[in-house]
């Protein structure tokens, strides 16, 4: 099946689908997203996607243009239309279209929607790079303005990472587009909710799953320095769930920027990724992940049979 697109108001073809040029999202990257997995044919944690999109709108001063119940109806009738049971919706929310002008306009919401099949992420070697968390003060916000983020995956994957782990003055935060998770002595370490990460609806359902399984958990940040006392290292997001990581990694020349930003200006946003130096390895098993993994995989297959299927 094609690639299902939804622009304000109408389900077309994603190839004829033409955003104005005074459109907000593409001006200032003035909106907020969701993106959620679907199994079975039917959106997993959507009612949580769903408040979190709120909470964004809300953070940065736009008006939800749908009740929680049409948000609902409108990407269950995407799903529908896309024919696709393993796939990923991803929406967004722009302050609209008017004449380019940093102050707000008087306009209607801009919502766009897409559909697009899905089957998971797979890596050979899962392990992430650590690098400078440039992000702007509130990731916690959903928003477009994703650019620190892009150049902080692409390093890594020019590095052979699957992830970049993003440390703020000295404290790992989340990676560019995950969660990321520390197991010490049996118990779990992830950095708190607030301002400086983004709270994933994958990391609010393990913590659950955590909880329920009687593992501890200490939502409170960890430095990187304290990485050689890790026994285990995982990453969650909607897309890779929860997935193991076996190395964590530095660059030797970015070093002293993950404990102070440097003043001079750089030559270039995107890092410069030089000599390699392992900070983690992986010692063998990983019990508390595995717990994690098993529990996860056998609610999501609970789900897609207890579920109604959409359409």
């Amino acid at each position: 099946m094609a690639v299902v697109a939804y622009l304000n108001g109408q389900f077309l073809d994603p190839d004829a689908a033409r955003i104005p040029i005074d459109e907000r999202g593409h001006q200032f990257g003035d909106g907020v997203y969701e993106v959620v997995r679907v199994y079975s044919g039917r959106p997993f944690l959507l009612e949580w996607h769903i408040e979190r999109l709120e909470r964004s709108l809300a953070a940065i001063g736009i008006e939800n243009p749908h009740t929680r119940e049409e948000w609902v109806e409108l990407i269950n009738e995407a799903v529908r239309r896309s024919g696709e049971p393993e796939s990923l919706v991803y929406w967004q929310v722009t302050r609209g279209i008017a004449p380019r002008a940093h102050l707000f306009p008087v306009a209607k919401p801009s919502v766009s929607l897409t559909v697009r099949p899905f089957a998971g992420e797979a890596a050979v070697e899962p392990w992430v790079l650590l690098l400078p968390d440039e992000r702007w003060a509130n990731p916690w916000v959903k928003t477009l303005n994703l650019l620190p983020n892009v150049l902080a995956k692409e390093a890594a994957h020019r590095a052979g990472a699957v992830e970049a782990l993003l440390v703020r003055s000295g404290l790992i935060t989340e990676g560019s587009s995950s969660n990321a998770w520390f197991v010490r002595g049996g118990e779990i370490w992830t950095h708190p909710a607030n301002r400086y990460i983004l709270g994933g609806i994958t990391r609010r359902f393990v913590l659950d799953l955590a909880r329920d399984l009687g593992i501890p958990v200490h939502e409170e940040p960890l430095s990187w320095h304290e990485l050689e006392t890790v026994d285990e290292v995982f990453m969650t997001s909607t897309a890779v769930e929860v997935q193991p990581i076996v190395r964590v990694a530095v660059s030797a020349g970015l070093v002293g920027s993950l404990d102070t930003w440097p003043a001079d200006r750089p030559v270039s946003l995107l890092p410069e990724v030089g000599e390699i130096r392992t900070v983690w390895q992986a010692r063998g098993a990983q019990p508390v992940t595995d717990r994690l993994r098993e529990a996860f995989a056998d609610r999501v297959a609970r789900f897609r049979h207890q579920q109604p299927v959409v359409g």
